[in-house]
């Protein structure tokens, strides 16, 4: 473990979305921070970021992954929270000019999961049943290996989609198995997605702390450095490589998932199109100790397979589909999906 810094601020204040997850994942930072440094006075703030609050279309339709962190960043910046706790997999892959990740902590599982109240798995559902995903990444796997299946999409935090699963808007939906997991509800989870079916989103299951720059003195990225999980925080490097080689959109499902094992590692990921029927897939091993480098290999090796094609086919239908929503909002229609 890092050492600890010598003379720590008397208070901290965490920025945080004010979901139940959200908020469990500050809370559990505050307590690792508490016990490091007890002398610290650590205060949560709750903010509701604009992806909260917009929840009638998809990420991919209204602006993507900063949805989730600008208010934060903002807070941050002005002085009114020293540190923001994440979910990584909402984090954008380039930060604004100013703000670091400090520490990017030990993985929960990253793994897919099913949930439904009816049924066992996805190989279990009916023709014309109706799956729940908020993810390209995952639809775009259902609907390669169950073309049978109705996919929908599916926003809110954690308890609003369980809830509109328990209404019985869809006879099933895929959750990240971290959240379930973090907020007690393992027992929702009816079957685990093999990583070999349905590959994790780029730093899924793992939570980061981002810092702002500051001239106060104060080293956060010390403060932070204890928190930090090295085969973590490397396996999540590789993923967002290659992920910000490929523009890093929630517009295009993109996958990768590594895993870290005797300073080894294991880098998976998959392009393909929303409907599943375009798809390139690339797998390195190597050095733990050199996660960028092993991203830009497996990007390489996906784009010998035409990922460049395949995402821009996906843009190109993106940029469609915003355009007919904009005219129908304009024609007087319906304004989201």
């Amino acid at each position: 473990m890092s050492e600890l810094l010598q003379n720590p601020p008397s208070t901290l204040v965490i920025a945080s979305r004010e979901s139940r997850l959200a908020m469990w994942q500050a809370e559990h930072v505050r307590a690792r921070l508490t016990l490091l440094y007890p002398q610290c006075d650590i205060k949560i703030v709750g903010m509701s970021t604009k992806g909260d609050q917009i929840l009638d279309r998809t990420l991919s339709k209204v602006g993507g992954k900063g949805l989730f962190v600008k208010e934060l960043e903002v807070a941050m910046a002005e002085g009114r929270a020293d540190l923001a706790v994440h979910s990584l997999k909402d984090v954008p892959m380039e930060l604004p000019e100013g703000f670091a990740l400090a520490a990017v902590l030990e993985r929960e599982d990253p793994r897919d999961a099913f949930v439904s109240n009816d049924y066992a798995s996805l190989d279990e559902l009916p023709a014309g049943a109706v799956v729940g995903t908020s993810s390209l990444r995952r639809q775009s796997l259902i609907a390669a290996r169950y073309p049978q299946l109705v996919i929908k999409p599916l926003r809110g935090n954690l308890d609003t989609r369980l809830g509109k699963l328990d209404r019985g808007d869809y006879a099933a939906i895929i959750l990240a198995a971290a959240g379930l997991k973090r907020l007690g509800l393992p027992e929702r989870i009816r079957a685990l997605l093999d990583p070999a079916d349905s590959l994790p989103a780029a730093g899924q299951g793992a939570m980061a702390i981002e810092i702002a720059e500051r001239n106060d003195g104060i080293d956060l990225m010390a403060l932070l450095a204890p928190l930090n999980h090295e085969a973590t925080a490397q396996a999540v490097t590789a993923e967002r490589k290659v992920s910000k080689v490929f523009g890093g959109s929630c517009q295009v499902p993109l996958a990768a998932y590594a895993t870290v094992a005797d300073g080894q590692m294991h880098l998976r990921a998959m392009v393909a199109t929303p409907d599943g029927v375009r798809m390139a897939s690339a797998e390195v091993r190597g050095a733990a100790a050199d996660p960028e480098a092993l991203g830009e290999q497996v990007a390489a090796l996906l784009c010998e397979q035409d990922a460049v094609g395949i995402l821009s086919s996906c843009l190109s239908e993106a940029a469609q589909s915003e355009a007919d929503a904009r005219s129908a909002t304009l024609a007087g229609g319906p304004s989201g999906a």
